[in-house]
């Protein structure tokens, strides 16, 4: 009775424990507010416009860098360091999402996507 006291303990950890890394190890979606504070408060912050190369050209927010989504799943994990805290931004959210699953399922800890994307950001732009 003890022994299966004690495995059920240990497994019903090991459960917890499992469910909390999982849902440590998602990227998180923020507003333009949050980014903006973010740009201000991290200057290391790695800000990926993953639009087209012309649309990126027309207007990026300031010190963003351009992987086009159409070869960002060859580049990102070349490219992009663990350690850096990195933005995802598109058209209107989902291909950052896309790319923020990958980059969590590959143990960067530190990632975002703009909610909205480039529709909803009010802040600056830089061509």
């Amino acid at each position: 009775m003890r022994t299966r006291l004690t495995i059920s303990t240990i497994l019903i950890a090991l459960i917890l424990m499992t469910s909390a890394l999982a849902l440590s190890a998602e990227h998180k979606r923020i507003s333009g507010d949050e980014l903006s504070a973010m740009m201000t408060a991290k200057p290391g912050l790695v800000i990926v416009d993953v639009r087209e190369e012309w649309r990126y050209s027309k207007g990026h927010i300031p010190g963003a860098i351009n992987i086009p989504y159409n070869g960002a799943h060859g580049r990102i994990l070349k490219e992009l360091a663990p350690k850096d805290s990195i933005v995802f931004v598109c058209h209107g959210g989902p291909m950052g999402d896309e790319l923020g699953a990958i980059l969590t399922k590959n143990n960067y800890r530190s990632v975002y996507n703009l909610k909205g994307g480039m529709h909803r950001w009010r802040g600056a732009l830089e061509r």
